[in-house]
């Protein structure tokens, strides 16, 4: 059913109501006596003066009610009970009072009713009962057409405002469903149309960004061999070699590959990270590695080590090496000074510091330091990609652990807590 369709209805019937409440007050006209038979009546009392029957008042079929009483004001008699027997309240009922003569002699009165009161308030109790009647009935068209619309127009409208928050939110699983029965059933068939188009376009989406992150991957990993390569023949010519010149020119392309090595390695590192594929495999180790794990990271032999506390360590070998070599590189390139490191059991952790004597960084820029890709303001002119500290405190999460940084009076010092088994 449409809307015009109803609006033709509604109006039919609005029409039937005001027709019906015109035929009912057509003939609601104020109530008029006939003087013919009012003087017939006038008469016909007068003539059965002194005998008259209440049961048999002469003029009955005119079908006006009357009262007769007598000069004293007593009822004679009375066309029915309820009529007005005084000339009081015939006076305030706008009665019709006429004089009743025997000869010269007035012997009474006749009250004439006026029912035009009576008549009106029928007529007001019609009209109230036909108005209610409109009046419900326009109530619950109200409610049955607020009904329809709503389930034609305003429902359609609150899935797809749902729908729209879904999509919003990145959820192109929930489809939206069609009605083809409402006035918006194409409009919703073209929003799912669209919700298909961007729900393939993010699969899209995330096939290409696993495609490049399995490339760097890749690449960095195939990289590091030649680049290995690179640096095996480099040292081996720098022992063969008897000129102090080339010695140093070999041992530059060893440091400068041994930088290419590591930043190749935090790049695989963090892309595998994304991938959730960087694996870490916990378990219970003497404390003693730690002595070969950061003397093999110390290759320029700048570290104190302090001793080592007896005790089981919880941690992945292979990634604990890659936080302290992060560390120690970290301190060779920024710090250029030796390196204290003082470790002791604080708790359920083995605490282990790694503390330079160098600038340190600005207060600012300390809690950043462990963020992926930021570097601070000491590290202009210096090669590096925010990574290793980042990468760093990943691995030590995952091995239940933390890492901290700060700066101390003289110094700056970077703390990492090792979980004890």
């Amino acid at each position: 059913m449409n809307i015009k369709r109803i609006t033709i209805i509604v109006t039919i019937i609005l029409l039937f109501a005001l027709f019906s409440i015109f035929y009912l007050f057509r003939n609601a006209s104020e109530s008029k006596l006939d003087p013919v038979e009012v003087n017939d009546i006038v008469e016909s009392v007068s003539e059965q003066w002194g005998k008259l029957d209440a049961s048999k008042l002469p003029c009955l079929e005119y079908k006006i009610d009357y009262v007769v009483i007598n000069e004293n004001g007593t009822v004679i008699a009375a066309t029915r009970n309820g009529l007005d027997e005084s000339i009081n309240t015939g006076i305030t009922n706008r009665d019709t009072v006429i004089d009743i003569r025997n000869g010269e002699t007035q012997v009474g009165k006749v009250i004439l009713y006026n029912d035009t009161s009576k008549r009106w308030l029928t007529y007001r109790k019609n009209l109230f009962v036909l108005t209610s009647a409109i009046v419900v009935f326009i109530i619950l068209f109200i409610l049955i057409y607020g009904l329809y619309v709503d389930r034609l127009i305003f429902r359609p409208f609150r899935k797809l405002q749902a729908f729209a928050k879904n999509v919003a939110e990145g959820d192109f699983d929930i489809p939206l469903t069609m009605d083809k029965g409402n006035m918006f059933g194409a409009f919703t068939e073209s929003f799912d149309l669209l919700r298909d188009e961007l729900s393939q376009a993010k699969m899209n989406e995330e096939k290409a960004k696993q495609s490049k992150k399995e490339l760097v991957a890749s690449l960095s990993h195939d990289i590091k061999t030649p680049v290995s390569s690179i640096m095996a023949v480099s040292e081996l010519m720098a022992v063969k070699t008897k000129d102090e010149g080339q010695r140093k020119q070999l041992e530059i392309i060893n440091t400068k590959a041994d930088q290419i090595n590591a930043l190749i390695t935090n790049m695989f590192n963090a892309t595998l990270e994304e991938m959730q594929e960087l694996s870490v495999n916990v378990t219970a180790q003497p404390s003693d590695i730690l002595y070969s794990i950061i003397s093999q990271a110390d290759y320029n032999n700048q570290s104190l080590i302090s001793p080592i506390p007896e005790c089981k360590i919880l941690v992945d070998k292979l990634r604990l090496t890659q936080v302290v070599d992060n560390i120690i590189i970290n301190s060779y390139k920024y710090a250029v000074t030796n390196i204290d490191v003082s470790l002791l059991i604080e708790g359920e952790y083995l605490r282990i510091d790694f503390t330079d004597y160098g600038t340190g960084v600005s207060d600012e820029e300390v809690w950043r330091l462990l963020h992926k890709f930021f570097r601070a303001s000491n590290s202009k002119g210096k090669n590096g990609a925010g990574l290793g500290l980042y990468i760093s405190k990943y691995l030590m999460n995952k091995m239940g652990g933390e890492i901290r940084c700060e700066n101390i009076p003289g110094g700056f010092c970077v703390r990492i807590y090792l979980r004890i088994g």
